[in-house]
């Protein structure tokens, strides 16, 4: 069997594993659900970190803006709960959007060292702007409507729901890295002065690319939202300590600049996750933390970054884009 047959082989049987995992290990679905999400998260930090070359460390506003527009409208539109839901979730990803767009305006002239601050310090503004905000709920957070279903059915509706939004995430950014857009990032990553002086408005792809980004982190944040039950300011919505430092793990775990880095680091970061909070209780934080400096110094390149050195035939960018 050749590679390619073989690698179509595998996503084959990768997508009969996706659809038939909640019915084969039905006690993992919410494991599963939460390993969609975080799927999501890495990928589109990628985009702007990996992709772009800008480090954000504030990506988890726009998760937190989707997370309480969705809930908001749910609560004064009168709709049901599907109906609800789904324009909700749509509405949260234009706000985040369209407030990447806003606040791109002067944070993106920001670079390096200086734009990762920024964009932490406008995650933690946020969180304490919900804090003492009473129609968000202020510091007692909301509480969302009750899915109109047994819980069984719950667990795979989201599971089906946020396993969409992960593959339409990945399959939007596979198609946008092999479009003169995304060489345009890459071209911003490696040199933006003299992308600039090339002709390229890197503004506008700036822009473009965390408009991108925040607009499937404010889906991701409607779903989560509602898959929780509840909306926290600071320990779901702006989870900056938590959530917004993972998205960036997880990216470089995988490999930054690529497309399935994020999904692999994504996967590994989950699943040893999920193993400490299981058998290290007490510890899992401590765990964690070596497992950052781990991944640090010995994959600095991330895990395909490694396999893309000593398999390039196979890992590299032509063998990872087709």
């Amino acid at each position: 069997m050749s590679w390619r047959a073989a690698r179509y082989a595998a996503v084959a049987g990768s997508g009969l594993l996706v659809l038939a995992a909640p019915f084969l290990a039905p006690a993992f679905v919410t494991q599963f659900t939460f390993l969609w999400l975080m799927i999501v998260f890495a990928l589109t930090w990628d985009l702007m970190g990996g992709q772009l070359g800008y480090n954000s460390f504030g990506n988890i506003l726009f998760f937190g803006i989707g997370a309480y527009a969705c809930a908001v409208f749910q609560r004064d539109s009168g709709l049901g709960y599907y109906e609800a839901l789904a324009i909700g979730a749509a509405l949260g990803g234009v706000l985040a959007a369209a407030a990447a767009a806003f606040l791109g305006l002067g944070i993106l002239g920001l670079r390096g060292h200086y734009f990762a601050i920024g964009t932490l310090g406008l995650g933690i503004a946020a969180g304490e702007i919900a804090g003492g905000w009473d129609y968000v709920g202020a510091g007692s957070g909301m509480t969302v409507p009750l899915f109109p279903g047994a819980l069984e059915l719950r667990s795979l509706f989201f599971y089906f729901t946020l396993a969409a939004l992960a593959l339409a995430t990945f399959l939007t950014l596979r198609w946008l890295y092999g479009t003169r857009f995304g060489l345009a990032l890459n071209a911003v990553r490696d040199d933006e002065d003299k992308a600039e002086a090339m002709g390229l408005y890197t503004a506008r792809l700036k822009t473009a690319a965390w408009s991108l980004s925040a607009f499937f982190l404010g889906i991701s944040g409607a779903l989560a939202g509602n898959l929780i039950g509840f909306i926290d300011p600071r320990d779901v919505a702006f989870a900056g300590a938590t959530y917004g430092v993972w998205m960036v793990l997880m990216a470089i775990l995988g490999g930054k600049g690529t497309l399935w880095g994020p999904v692999i680091g994504a996967a590994v970061f989950h699943i040893t996750q999920e193993i400490f909070w299981t058998y290290l209780l007490g510890w899992q934080r401590v765990a964690l933390g070596l497992l950052i400096v781990a991944i640090v110094v010995f994959f600095p390149q991330g895990i395909l970054g490694t396999l893309r050195e000593k398999f390039p035939g196979r890992f590299g960018s032509k063998a990872e884009v087709q």
